[in-house]
C-alpha cells in the first residue's frame, strides 16, 4: 500500500486546505457573541459543554500555582524546560538587539521611530491529544524578552509540564480553558481574565476562527492552519531520515501535511517502504497514517523546479536534503523556517534550538513570517521641529493638500509660516 501518493505540479494548489473553516467560523462567532453579552458565566458554560472543564477543575492557575508545578518536577524534566527556555530566550534577545530606534535630521528638527512592546499578551497552547508546553515556552518567553509587562497563558486541561513551562517563561497566570471561549475571554476580558492587547500561539480551527473574528480589536500573530513539512531532496538524501522527518510531522495531528519533492524518481518508493517500516513500531501510527494521506510526493525535473515547487507551496517548515543544500536553500524565498542539510532536523526547531516554532501555514509564508520579538513590538514614528518649517516644506504640503481638495490641510501648513 502506498502511504505517500505521487502527484503532478498541476495538483499543487489544491493540496493545501484553507486556514479558516466556515463551520468553525460560524460556531466561534456564536461563542464570542455570548461571551460579550454574559462574560465569565458564558466562558464557563461553553468550557463545560465542550469538555474543557469539570465540576472541580481549576480555572485559573495563578503565579504561585505555576511555580508549585515547576518545583514539583523532577530535576531532569526541569532541566529540559530550562535549557529550552534559555535557547529560545537567547535567540529572541539577539533579535531584540537588532531592532533599534531611528532618528533622522530634517530641516528644522528631527523625526524618527521608537520601539516599544505591547503592554499585555496572551499565549495559547493546544491541550489536546498531545499537550504542547513547548508552545508556551516559544510564545511567552519571546513576549517577555520583547518587554511585554503582562503575559498570560491559556491551555485546556493543562498538564503539570505545561504549568511548569508557564512558570519558567514568566507567565502571570494560566487560563485552563481552550477553543474560541478562551480567545474570546482573553480578547474581551471576562471574570478574572484581563483583556489583552495581543493573542498569539497555535490552536485548532476554532481557535483560528476566533482569532480572525477578533483581530479587529486585538492583535494576533497569524491564522494557523494544519502543520506542514516539505522536504526537498535529491539522490543523496537518506530515505530513512526523510521518512523519519515526515513521520515526525505526521504524528502531530491527523490534519498535518507531510510533503516530499525530489529530483530522484526512485526516492518516493524508497521513502514509502521506510515509512511502512518505521510506522510498524510507532505508538501514534494511526494519527501519522491519517496525516500521510493528506501529503504527497512530487518528482521534479531539476533543482530549479524544486525551488519553484517550494515557493509555490510556501510551507511552514522546509527541509533541504540535497548535495549542496546551502546553495539550494538560498534560492528558496517562501517558507516559515528552513532546515538546511540532513543534520538539521525540523524537530530541533520544534523543541527550542533557538528560532521560534510558531510559523505561517497555508501558503501565507509568501507574505508573512513566524512569531518573534517583532510580533510584540510597535514602531512608533515621531516628528519634532524646533525651528520654523522651511518655505519649501510648507509650500509642498499646502500644494499637495490642494491637489487632493483639502483646503483645511493646506491652511494648517501655511499657518506655520
Amino acid at each position: 500500500m502506498t502511504l505517500l501518493k505521487i502527484i503532478d505540479r498541476g495538483a499543487l494548489r489544491a493540496s493545501l486546505p484553507p486556514s479558516i473553516d466556515a463551520d468553525a467560523l460560524a460556531q466561534a462567532s456564536v461563542i464570542i457573541a455570548d461571551i460579550r453579552m454574559r462574560g465569565w458565566e458564558a466562558v464557563l458554560e461553553h468550557a463545560r459543554r465542550l469538555g474543557d472543564i469539570g465540576a472541580d477543575t481549576t480555572l485559573v492557575y495563578e503565579r504561585s500555582a505555576l511555580r508549585g508545578a515547576l518545583d514539583a518536577l523532577s530535576s531532569a524534566d526541569r532541566g529540559v524546560l530550562e535549557r529550552a527556555h534559555e535557547r529560545i530566550g537567547a535567540f529572541a534577545e539577539a533579535q531584540r538587539r537588532a531592532v533599534l530606534p531611528v532618528e533622522l535630521q530634517v530641516a528644522g528638527g528631527r523625526c524618527g521611530h521608537s520601539v516599544v512592546p505591547v503592554a499585555s499578551a496572551a499565549c495559547y497552547a493546544p491541550g489536546g491529544r498531545y499537550p504542547l508546553p513547548s508552545s508556551v515556552l516559544m510564545t511567552a518567553t519571546t513576549a517577555r524578552v520583547a518587554g511585554v509587562s503582562t503575559v498570560w497563558a491559556a491551555s485546556p486541561r493543562p498538564t503539570a509540564i505545561t504549568l511548569a513551562a508557564a512558570a519558567i517563561s514568566g507567565c502571570e497566570a494560566l487560563l485552563a480553558v481552550g477553543g474560541a471561549q478562551a480567545i474570546a475571554a482573553l480578547a474581551t476580558g471576562a471574570g478574572p481574565v484581563p483583556a489583552v492587547d495581543m493573542i498569539v500561539g497555535p490552536g485548532n480551527r476554532w481557535v483560528t476562527a476566533a482569532k480572525w473574528l477578533l483581530s479587529r480589536e486585538v492583535g494576533i500573530d497569524m491564522l494557523a492552519g494544519p502543520s506542514e513539512l516539505l522536504v526537498l531532496a535529491d539522490a543523496t538524501a537518506d530515505p530513512v531520515v526523510v521518512a523519519a522527518d515526515l513521520i515526525a510531522q505526521a504524528e502531530h495531528d491527523a490534519d498535518a501535511i507531510p510533503m516530499l519533492a525530489t529530483t530522484d524518481p526512485a526516492l518516493p518508493a524508497r521513502v514509502d517502504r521506510e515509512l511502512a517500516r518505521q510506522l510498524a513500531t510507532l505508538p501514534g501510527a494511526a494519527t501519522a497514517r491519517a496525516a500521510l494521506a493528506n501529503g504527497f510526493a512530487i518528482v521534479a525535473s531539476s533543482e530549479h523546479e524544486l525551488v519553484e515547487i517550494a515557493d509555490a507551496l510556501a510551507p511552514e517548515h522546509l527541509e533541504v536534503m540535497t548535495a549542496d543544500a546551502s546553495a539550494l536553500a538560498r534560492r528558496c524565498s517562501c517558507y516559515g523556517a528552513v532546515f538546511i542539510g540532513q543534520r538539521s532536523a525540523e524537530v530541533f526547531g520544534d523543541y527550542g534550538i533557538g528560532p521560534n516554532h510558531v510559523l505561517p501555514t497555508g501558503r501565507t509564508a509568501r507574505f508573512s513570517a513566524g512569531l518573534s520579538v517583532l510580533t510584540f513590538l510597535k514602531l512608533r514614528t515621531w516628528v519634532e521641529l524646533d525651528e520654523a518649517p522651511s518655505s519649501t516644506l510648507i509650500g509642498d504640503t499646502a500644494a499637495l493638500a490642494r491637489l487632493e481638495g483639502l483646503e483645511g490641510h493646506a491652511r494648517a501648513a501655511e499657518f506655520r509660516a
